[in-house]
């Protein structure tokens, strides 16, 4: 698990929202894994060009993790750093490490994997190319 600034590629903020807050006064552990969703989801689309309403592949998330060293409050933006840690044939994991504004170690680190299937089926399918050369260009 790497929680340094320097091991990640791909920068993406992410706000955080009044809605995330819980009655402890810090963003709730829940939400850490929506701001993971919402950078790999990001990039997918902004680089991948993943069509996520059309597109025949799609990914489904399998593997999900988080290491939390410390939380974030509203209103913080966070920095997503995004990298991808290997790339299969039908798979991809990757790791987003939330940053807050010019730290230099990640408050918490998310780990997971994506296996691509065909909508129509559900069949395990080959990542779509523009998808696998977005991720080739994230290691």
């Amino acid at each position: 698990m790497n929680f340094a600034r320097e091991a990640y590629r791909i920068w993406l903020p992410i706000p955080t929202r009044w809605e995330d807050f819980d009655v402890y006064g810090h963003v709730n552990n829940v939400k850490y894994f929506a701001y993971f969703d919402t950078a790999i989801n990001r990039f997918l689309i902004e680089a991948g060009g993943l069509n996520p309403v059309d597109d025949d592949v799609v990914g489904y998330v399998v593997n999900s993790y988080c290491t939390f060293k410390g939380s974030f409050r509203f209103p913080e933006v966070i920095d997503a750093g995004l990298v991808v840690t290997k790339v299969g044939n039908t798979s991809v994991t990757h790791r987003v490490g939330l940053f807050g504004a010019g730290e230099s170690t990640a408050r918490a680190v998310g780990e997971c994997t994506h296996v691509f299937v065909s909508r129509r089926t559900g069949v395990s399918a080959p990542i779509p190319e523009k998808i696998r050369a977005a991720w080739v260009g994230a290691q």
